[in-house]
Protein backbone atom coordinates (compact mmCIF):
# COMPACT_ATOMS: atom_id res chain seq x y z
CA UNK A 1 0.00 0.00 0.00
CA UNK A 2 1.32 3.43 -0.95
CA UNK A 3 0.16 6.58 0.86
CA UNK A 4 0.28 10.06 -0.65
CA UNK A 5 2.70 12.47 1.01
CA UNK A 6 1.07 15.32 2.97
CA UNK A 7 -0.01 17.96 0.48
CA UNK A 8 0.48 15.67 -2.53
CA UNK A 9 -2.41 15.01 -4.87
CA UNK A 10 -1.38 12.13 -7.14
CA UNK A 11 -3.75 11.12 -9.93
CA UNK A 12 -5.33 14.57 -9.69
CA UNK A 13 -8.32 15.57 -11.81
CA UNK A 14 -10.38 18.74 -11.78
CA UNK A 15 -13.55 19.68 -13.60
CA UNK A 16 -16.26 22.33 -13.47
CA UNK A 17 -19.55 21.10 -12.06
CA UNK A 18 -22.85 22.25 -13.53
CA UNK A 19 -25.78 22.59 -11.15
CA UNK A 20 -29.09 21.99 -12.89
CA UNK A 21 -32.56 22.86 -11.68
CA UNK A 22 -33.17 19.11 -11.24
CA UNK A 23 -30.30 19.00 -8.68
CA UNK A 24 -32.08 21.36 -6.28
CA UNK A 25 -34.30 20.00 -3.50
CA UNK A 26 -37.19 21.62 -1.63
CA UNK A 27 -34.74 23.44 0.68
CA UNK A 28 -33.28 25.29 -2.32
CA UNK A 29 -29.88 23.58 -2.20
CA UNK A 30 -28.23 20.70 -4.03
CA UNK A 31 -29.67 17.36 -2.94
CA UNK A 32 -27.14 15.16 -1.14
CA UNK A 33 -27.57 12.34 -3.66
CA UNK A 34 -26.35 14.61 -6.46
CA UNK A 35 -22.88 14.70 -4.87
CA UNK A 36 -22.60 10.93 -5.41
CA UNK A 37 -23.25 11.42 -9.14
CA UNK A 38 -20.61 14.15 -9.27
CA UNK A 39 -18.14 11.84 -7.51
CA UNK A 40 -18.83 9.23 -10.22
CA UNK A 41 -18.06 11.86 -12.86
CA UNK A 42 -14.84 12.84 -11.08
CA UNK A 43 -13.72 9.23 -10.62
CA UNK A 44 -14.24 8.62 -14.33
CA UNK A 45 -12.21 11.76 -15.08
CA UNK A 46 -9.36 10.53 -12.86
CA UNK A 47 -9.27 7.28 -14.82
CA UNK A 48 -9.66 9.02 -18.17
CA UNK A 49 -6.67 11.26 -17.43
CA UNK A 50 -4.39 8.70 -15.80
CA UNK A 51 -5.37 5.25 -17.10
CA UNK A 52 -8.17 5.08 -19.68
CA UNK A 53 -11.15 2.98 -18.54
CA UNK A 54 -11.19 1.32 -21.97
CA UNK A 55 -7.83 -0.26 -21.15
CA UNK A 56 -9.17 -1.65 -17.87
CA UNK A 57 -12.17 -3.18 -19.62
CA UNK A 58 -9.92 -4.59 -22.37
CA UNK A 59 -7.92 -6.28 -19.58
CA UNK A 60 -11.14 -7.76 -18.19
CA UNK A 61 -11.28 -5.63 -15.05
CA UNK A 62 -13.22 -2.64 -13.75
CA UNK A 63 -13.28 -0.45 -10.68
CA UNK A 64 -16.17 -0.85 -8.26
CA UNK A 65 -17.06 1.40 -5.37
CA UNK A 66 -16.68 0.03 -1.85
CA UNK A 67 -17.68 3.09 0.20
CA UNK A 68 -18.40 6.81 0.06
CA UNK A 69 -18.16 9.27 2.92
CA UNK A 70 -19.17 12.92 2.40
CA UNK A 71 -18.83 15.86 4.78
CA UNK A 72 -20.98 18.88 3.91
CA UNK A 73 -19.60 22.25 5.01
CA UNK A 74 -21.79 24.74 3.11
CA UNK A 75 -24.85 24.32 0.92
CA UNK A 76 -24.45 24.56 -2.83
CA UNK A 77 -27.28 26.37 -4.59
CA UNK A 78 -28.54 26.97 -8.11
CA UNK A 79 -26.23 29.37 -9.98
CA UNK A 80 -23.19 28.44 -7.84
CA UNK A 81 -20.29 27.36 -10.05
CA UNK A 82 -18.43 24.65 -8.12
CA UNK A 83 -15.17 23.11 -9.17
CA UNK A 84 -14.80 19.41 -8.43
CA UNK A 85 -11.36 18.05 -7.57
CA UNK A 86 -10.32 14.45 -6.95
CA UNK A 87 -7.02 12.69 -6.27
CA UNK A 88 -5.74 9.44 -4.82
CA UNK A 89 -4.55 9.40 -1.22
CA UNK A 90 -3.74 5.66 -1.09
CA UNK A 91 -3.27 2.90 -3.59
CA UNK A 92 -2.70 -0.77 -3.01
CA UNK A 93 -2.60 -3.80 -5.24
CA UNK A 94 -6.40 -3.90 -5.57
CA UNK A 95 -7.71 -0.94 -3.55
CA UNK A 96 -7.74 2.79 -4.13
CA UNK A 97 -8.69 5.59 -1.74
CA UNK A 98 -9.80 8.81 -3.41
CA UNK A 99 -10.29 12.22 -1.84
CA UNK A 100 -12.52 14.89 -3.37
CA UNK A 101 -13.66 18.42 -2.72
CA UNK A 102 -16.24 20.77 -4.19
CA UNK A 103 -15.05 24.37 -4.11
CA UNK A 104 -16.64 27.71 -5.04
CA UNK A 105 -14.33 30.73 -5.25
CA UNK A 106 -11.72 28.98 -3.10
CA UNK A 107 -14.21 27.99 -0.38
CA UNK A 108 -14.73 24.27 0.21
CA UNK A 109 -18.42 23.34 0.34
CA UNK A 110 -18.02 19.57 0.68
CA UNK A 111 -15.30 16.94 1.00
CA UNK A 112 -15.53 13.25 0.23
CA UNK A 113 -13.56 10.05 0.60
CA UNK A 114 -14.23 7.03 -1.57
CA UNK A 115 -12.73 3.55 -1.51
CA UNK A 116 -12.76 1.56 -4.68
CA UNK A 117 -11.33 -1.75 -5.73
CA UNK A 118 -10.52 -3.40 -8.99
CA UNK A 119 -12.40 -6.61 -9.82
CA UNK A 120 -12.42 -9.09 -12.67
CA UNK A 121 -15.41 -8.66 -14.94
CA UNK A 122 -17.58 -11.75 -14.74
CA UNK A 123 -16.20 -13.22 -11.51
CA UNK A 124 -16.06 -10.06 -9.34
CA UNK A 125 -12.85 -11.39 -7.79
CA UNK A 126 -10.27 -8.82 -6.72
CA UNK A 127 -7.79 -7.82 -9.39
CA UNK A 128 -4.53 -5.89 -9.21
CA UNK A 129 -4.22 -2.32 -10.41
CA UNK A 130 -2.04 -2.04 -13.51
CA UNK A 131 1.64 -1.40 -12.80
CA UNK A 132 1.45 1.74 -14.96
CA UNK A 133 -1.14 3.28 -12.63
CA UNK A 134 0.88 2.41 -9.52
CA UNK A 135 3.98 3.92 -11.13
CA UNK A 136 2.09 7.08 -12.04
CA UNK A 137 0.82 7.41 -8.45
CA UNK A 138 4.34 7.07 -7.09
CA UNK A 139 5.86 9.49 -9.62
CA UNK A 140 3.25 12.17 -8.93
CA UNK A 141 3.52 11.54 -5.20
CA UNK A 142 7.23 12.33 -5.28
CA UNK A 143 6.71 15.52 -7.33
CA UNK A 144 4.90 17.19 -4.43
Amino acid sequence: MFDAHPGARPLFAEMPIRIGTYDIDMHNHVNNGVYVRWLEDLRYEVLRMHYPPELLVAQGVMAVLHSTYIVYHRALRLFDEPLGRMWASKIGRATLTLEAEFVVNGVCHAQATQRAMLVQIGTSKAARFPRELLDRFQAQNHEA
